[in-house]
């Protein structure tokens, strides 16, 4: 036996163990992310001597499914969700269109001073959200904007790390297909549509899903910019259904918790493949 296939041999053990090392890893890091996920379904079907229950109850003895209607009757659901919907789909399409518009121009058109200009941009990244509070809801107060679905979306209409992301990715985007675009006499708005977003396609619905978790999952700016029960979104929804509650029924709050991520969840289940296609051609490229 010679001394290349002695080495080979002794390495195999090696890995195998490493590879049971960074599975069990793995695993233990899927536990630890799906554990409080699994709590909360898991005690949205309890009732509330189980969900208080010392040593935890983590299968349900009784499946509670009336939790989920006392929920939804305890508070406007159907509203809220009506709300949060509108400035989700909304909101994300307008913002992720300027966030396209932005990007083509950064990396397509010439203009002076785009260099700084992109400087300034990638500084307002650095500007926590909460620094524009005060000004974004002064603006909308004198606009008469409050409790209106236009002072829900308005002030997040801008999307600096969307266009970023964007700007980064078609900077990647081959050359060639842009001069035959420009070559068959393709104008900046058909070379956009045509072009640039079917091979940015990865990216865009990258960008489309985490503007729309933002905006979905939002609570500071719409409990300050509304006082009306009905113009209130899910995340907002939820503190009005614990004062409902009264922190009496556990079970209906996180009944009411599960029908707000569940949307979500859905979204990024289908739309997961692109996400990864996204960051994975990003980071390749």
């Amino acid at each position: 036996m010679t001394a290349p296939d002695t080495a080979a041999r002794s390495r195999r053990p090696r890995g195998r163990a490493g590879r049971l090392g960074l599975y069990a890893a793995l695993v233990l890091v899927a536990v630890i992310a799906a554990g409080p996920l699994y709590w909360l379904a898991s005690s949205a079907l309890k009732t509330n001597p189980q969900i208080y229950g010392y040593p935890p109850h983590w299968v349900p003895g009784e499946l509670r499914w009336s939790n989920f209607t006392d929920a939804w009757n305890a508070a406007p659901f159907d509203r809220f969700f009506l709300n949060s919907l509108v400035v989700a789909v909304v909101g994300t399409a307008i913002e992720l269109c300027g966030a396209l518009l932005c990007a083509y121009a950064f990396v397509f058109l010439p203009f002076p001073g785009k260099r700084v200009l992109f400087l300034f941009l990638l500084g307002a990244m650095m500007v926590p959200g909460h620094v524009t509070l005060l000004p974004n809801f002064l603006t909308v107060a004198r606009l008469g904007w409050i409790n209106t679905w236009a002072g829900l979306i308005a002030p997040g209409l801008g999307s600096v790390f969307g266009t970023f992301l964007l700007r980064q990715y078609m900077m990647t985007l081959p050359k060639e297909v842009m001069d035959a675009a420009r070559i068959d006499g393709a104008g900046h708005l058909r070379t956009l549509l045509r072009v640039v977003l079917p091979m940015s396609r990865p990216m865009v619905i990258t960008v489309g899903i985490v503007i729309m978790v933002t905006k979905w999952n939002d609570f500071i700016w719409p409990l300050i910019v509304t006082s009306s029960a009905d113009m209130r979104t899910l995340p907002v929804g939820l503190l009005f259904l614990r004062d409902q509650e009264t922190y009496a029924n556990w079970g209906a709050i996180l009944a009411g918790t599960v029908m707000v991520i569940l949307p979500v969840l859905v979204v990024f289940f289908i739309a997961q493949r692109y996400i990864i296609a996204g960051l994975t051609q990003g980071a390749g490229k």
